[in-house]
Order: structure tokens, then C-alpha cells, then sequence
């Protein structure tokens, strides 16, 4: 299928019965340590506590009775694997999890809670790969992408759509970025609503793959993951980065040290969990990445699946 408005908008009309719309929360005094108006999307608020639930839904919800016959596979660190497990739960339909093995623990007891069958591997692309490609091969299960599916992407789109219909007139929106499925499903929904927005990507710069692909004008895979931010730790995908060259704006790296402050300068001063991925936007702003006085700006909380007995602050 392909990836435009028009999908991101039918995604939206199927899935809204199955998600929460999940809350824009602003900061008065976020606004005046930064310049501008911020306006944060929750997606840790979301079903599965993560944007995740989005595309997963979407995806499941579009396979036909053949193709949903034998259920659905997919890899994951944690936040789409809660989600198709539990968008397959809803369909009534089994959900085969790969995971690598250094998983966050509140993320696996996410999948299992929705019912996911669980194997795990090694914590590189090449075994989470290999391992899904068994388990198809001996389940006849659908592949269901963490990123690189339009299915997925299409859904995903959908927490700006509510965005932009909460606050709108957004100057900039600064996302998250990974495999880039939330990436691309952001800019096409905003650029579509709004073409005079500006989509940033934001990465850690122990991952950051995304920034390097797009400075060089190909993807430069990602060897080696170091960031406390687990939901990054994966290279973009082609489509996704495709979309990135067309439609995004830019892609800045944050530190690591700079994740840690964004999630509990978040967790203080909105009173809400988020995730190292889901402060990494705001680790930009921390770092005065960009001038982004006067403006207004959404900034995508990706998710709230937080192991509470490791947060890093404590344990630094």
C-alpha cells in the first residue's frame, strides 16, 4: 500500500476504537527554559504504553482471514512486540515474539501479559532476523515489520494527525528516530496537514546511524549500539529512509548524558514516565541543538515502559 495522508487517514479511522487518543501536555516553565512553545504528544499514555499499539493495529486489522490464518511474527526489543501481541489478541489470532535477549524486563512481561509466544536471541540485526525467519518458517505466521511495513508506518502517522488537530499551527515537530517507521509516518502525516512544518529527527549519538545516512545520501548501517535508549538501537530501514530524504528536515544526535537529564527533567516537571527513547526530543532542546525561540513546537513522547528497579539516575 502506499504511504501518504490519504492511508495515514483511513489508518486512523480504523484503528481509533482500539488506541487511546492520548493526551498534548504543555509546561509553562519548559516554554521559558527553551524559548517557544512546547507542546508534548503522550504517547506513553497509549495502549501497551507506547505509540507502538498505532501500527501494529493498523497492520493486523488490514491482513485478510488467509493471511491472518496462521497469526503473526515479528522482532522487536519490546514496544511493538507488546503491540502486535496485543493487536493480534484482539483479532484472536496468535503472535510469535523474537526478542533479544537483553530485552528490558518491564518490556518483556508487556508481551507476555498480551499473550506473545516469546523466543529470544542474540541482541544483533542478524539474529533477531535469522530467529523470525525460523519461526515463520515453522509457524506459516505473517510478518509483521517493526518499521520498514507501510501497514505499520501508516499507523503510526496517526499520533500526529491527533497532534496537529490539538495544537495546531506547529512551527516544528521533533521525533524520535530508529528504524524510522514513526519517522516516516510523522513527516507524511505532518507535510501533508501542514507542508510549511520542519520534521526534525532526533538520535542518540551512540546510535546514530540515521544521522550519518542521511549526511552521506545512503544508509550506513549501524554496527553497534551503545544507548541506554533500547527502542533506538536498530539501523533505518530502506523505505523508511527513503521517506527521510524526501520529507525530513534534518537529524540531530543527542548524548547520552543529555537522555538522562531530558527523561527527568520530563518525569519532574510533567509528572508523567517516559522512556529514555521518548526524551530524547526533548535531549535536543537540553543540548540547544536548534534556536527554536518564538516557535512552536510538538515534540512525540514515544512511550512509558520504564524498568522502575534500573532507572539511571539512581544508578549512576
Amino acid at each position: 500500500m502506499p504511504l501518504d495522508l490519504t492511508t495515514i487517514l483511513a489508518a486512523h479511522t480504523r484503528i481509533r476504537s482500539h488506541i487511546h487518543r492520548t493526551p498534548v501536555l504543555t509546561s509553562a516553565s519548559l516554554d521559558a527554559a527553551n524559548g517557544g512553545t512546547l507542546f508534548f504528544k503522550c504517547e506513553n499514555f497509549q495502549k501497551v504504553g507506547a505509540f507502538k499499539a498505532r501500527g501494529a493495529t493498523n497492520a493486523v486489522f488490514l491482513l485478510t482471514p488467509a493471511e491472518a490464518a496462521h497469526g503473526v511474527a515479528t522482532h522487536s526489543s519490546g514496544n511493538h512486540a507488546a503491540a502486535l501481541a496485543r493487536a493480534a489478541r484482539l483479532r484472536g489470532i496468535p503472535a510469535y515474539i523474537v526478542m533479544p535477549s537483553n530485552s528490558a524486563k518491564s518490556k518483556i512481561r508487556n508481551v507476555e501479559a498480551y499473550g506473545g509466544r516469546i523466543t529470544f536471541c542474540e541482541p544483533t540485526q542478524q539474529a533477531r532476523e535469522a530467529a523470525c525467519a525460523k519461526v515463520i518458517a515453522e509457524t506459516g505466521a505473517a510478518m509483521i515489520h517493526p518499521f520498514t511495513d507501510e501497514r505499520v508506518m501508516a499507523g503510526q502517522g496517526t499520533a500526529v494527525l491527533e497532534l496537529l488537530e490539538d495544537a495546531p499551527a506547529l512551527d516544528l515537530i521533533l521525533c524520535p528516530v530508529g528504524g524510522g517507521g514513526l519517522l516516516a509516518g510523522t513527516a507524511i502525516a505532518a507535510k501533508g496537514v501542514r507542508p510549511s512544518i520542519q520534521v526534525i529527527a532526533v538520535e542518540p549519538s551512540g546510535a546514530g546511524d540515521a544521522a550519518q545516512s542521511f549526511q552521506a545520501g545512503h544508509i550506513v548501517p549501524l554496527d553497534h549500539a551503545a544507548t541506554i535508549a533500547d527502542g533506538l538501537r536498530t539501523t533505518v530501514g530502506a523505505p523508511n529512509f527513503a521517506i527521510m530524504q524526501r520529507h525530513v528536515d534534518g537529524v540531530i544526535t543527542v548524548s547520552e548524558d543529555s537522555i538522562v537529564a531530558a527523561m527527568r527533567r520530563i518525569w519532574e516537571t510533567l509528572k508523567i514516565v517516559v522512556e529514555p527513547s521518548g526524551a530524547v526530543p526533548y535531549a535536543a532542546l537540553l543540548e540547544k541543538k536548534l534556536d527554536v525561540t518564538g516557535r512552536r513546537v510538538g515534540l512525540i513522547l514515544t512511550g512509558g515502559n520504564v524498568d522502575l528497579d534500573a532507572l539511571p539516575w539512581v544508578l549512576k
